[in-house]
């Protein structure tokens, strides 16, 4: 399958350089680019790809806002030169399913890409660590099953489990025995049940209960 990129930076070289390394994967397809966060959300909205990598200070819309935008149209990597905590609590409360440093190399963005596409979550590994501990302390307490308030079934409470190991949703349907297009179903309902926006907020949602 291939995947279909939306790359966001308003600088003009910066964005040709990504193209240029995601267009030596042979399961990826850039399928637009966006100078800036508005049209990042315009194109997005008419081309559908699977995945936009979104830069995060650009002019009329900046990426965090674009990414909250696109909540439920595409899935967003947030690729930026800043390592602040501002920029990468924002992003992933808007909906993110990852964050990424533009100082990574050509094939660590390959993966990244690859990775966030078959439904997993991406972190820089510098930052995880200050992540998680700022998460647990904002997100709602996890609760257990027999008095969880936000209705899980017994089915979404295994997914949820699954997510909190870092599962992709091929795994999660191996591991439960079911289609993977169910188990995006059930990932998708959990969320929306924990008031969640991406997986990533998920696994950190049940890790800091158990």
């Amino acid at each position: 399958m291939t995947i279909r990129v939306l790359v966001a930076d308003d600088h003009a070289a910066v964005r040709a350089g990504i193209v240029l390394i995601l267009g030596g994967a042979d399961d990826i397809e850039v399928v637009g680019e966006a100078e800036d966060g508005e049209r990042a959300v315009a194109m997005a909205e008419e081309l559908r790809p699977d995945l936009v990598l979104m830069d995060v200070r650009m002019p009329r819309l900046d990426g965090i806002s674009a990414t909250r935008a696109l909540a439920g149209v595409c899935d967003v990597l947030i690729l930026t030169t800043f390592d602040v905590d501002e920029y990468v609590f924002g992003a992933l409360r808007a909906g993110a399913a990852g964050f990424l440093l533009k100082n990574t190399d050509a094939e660590s963005l390959v993966e990244a890409v690859r990775v966030v596409a078959r439904g997993e979550g991406l972190i820089a590994p510098g930052v995880t660590r200050r992540l998680i501990a700022a998460f647990a302390e904002q997100l709602p307490t996890r609760r257990e099953p027999a008095t969880d308030p936000a209705g899980l079934t017994p089915r979404e409470q295994q997914v949820l489990a699954c997510i909190g190991r870092g599962l992709s949703n091929a795994e999660i349907a191996r591991e439960l025995d079911m289609a993977e297009a169910t188990t995006k179903t059930h990932v998708s309902r959990v969320l929306n049940k924990l008031g969640l926006k991406s997986r990533v907020q998920a696994a950190i949602y049940y890790s800091e209960g158990t």
